[in-house]
């Protein structure tokens, strides 16, 4: 291979290698906050929003929904939707407390450039990433409610323009202030302790489809906590939601 040769496949895969690096870098993990209660004292209100990614249903924190009349935003995909009839059930029999939006028809990361996000292929071109929103709307519609109209992708990272595209197609975008268990990894202990400190106007994210993970416990405790502080507890559609990097406005 010639000195000129080897030069110019370096300089190639260099600059592959930028653009790689500059797609990745520009993905963004929107933040959302409802507008504050502004209440001394202690109280103030939360949005608690829910993803059930797959898998099946952690009745540890329905159960405690629905005891403690805690509203939630359950953010869910058509995997999701499939496999979990019964807990469908319980919330739509229960609508002043729970409101079903859209995660996607098959939890793709709602990216536009092909790579991964924390161990998971993304969507990869607009086309696809308008097949991932528009699958997961429809798998709603069929399980009777009302039509979504927020949309959480999988990992809850965006490219710019799979944004632009999403908010197109009519739908805001659900970002967070709270991440209350770390993608349902953490311990209960310390999901316990990130919910119980959300504060007036913070959006918090956790999961409920991991019955077998010690984070629901944490987030059933959390959410017990600030029920004790005073805070009252809105869903998406109930509150004006502000959200960064035009997922919004």
């Amino acid at each position: 291979m010639t000195g000129l040769l080897r030069n110019s496949l370096c300089a190639m895969a260099l600059s592959l290698f930028a653009a790689s690096a500059g797609n990745a870098a520009t993905l963004l993990e929107p933040t959302l906050h409802v507008k504050p209660q502004g209440v001394e004292g202690g109280g103030g209100r939360v949005a608690l929003t829910l993803d059930a990614c797959g898998g099946k249903t952690d009745t540890r924190i329905l159960s405690a929904l629905v005891d403690n009349r805690i509203p939630a935003t359950i953010f869910v995909t058509g995997i999701w939707l499939k496999r979990n009839a019964e807990a469908v059930e319980i919330m739509r029999a229960h609508p002043d407390l729970f409101e079903l939006e859209n995660h996607g028809g098959r939890h793709i990361p709602a990216v536009d450039t092909p790579q991964k996000i924390y161990g998971i292929r993304s969507a990869g071109s607009p086309d696809a990433v308008q097949a991932e929103v528009e699958s997961g709307a429809a798998a709603l519609a069929g399980a009777g409610g009302p039509a979504p109209r927020w949309f959480r992708g999988a990992t809850a990272e965006y490219s710019p323009s799979a944004i632009a595209m999403i908010r197109r197609l009519g739908f805001k975008i659900a970002g967070f202030s709270v991440n209350g268990d770390g993608g349902s990894l953490l311990g209960a202990k310390e999901t316990a302790r990130r919910i119980g400190a959300a504060k007036d106007g913070d959006v918090i994210i956790a999961h409920i489809n991991q019955p077998t993970h010690a984070a629901g416990e944490g987030v059933v405790q959390g959410l017990l906590a600030l029920k004790q502080k005073g805070m009252t507890f809105v869903r998406l559609d109930d509150a004006e939601g502000i959200g960064n990097d035009g997922t919004t406005d």
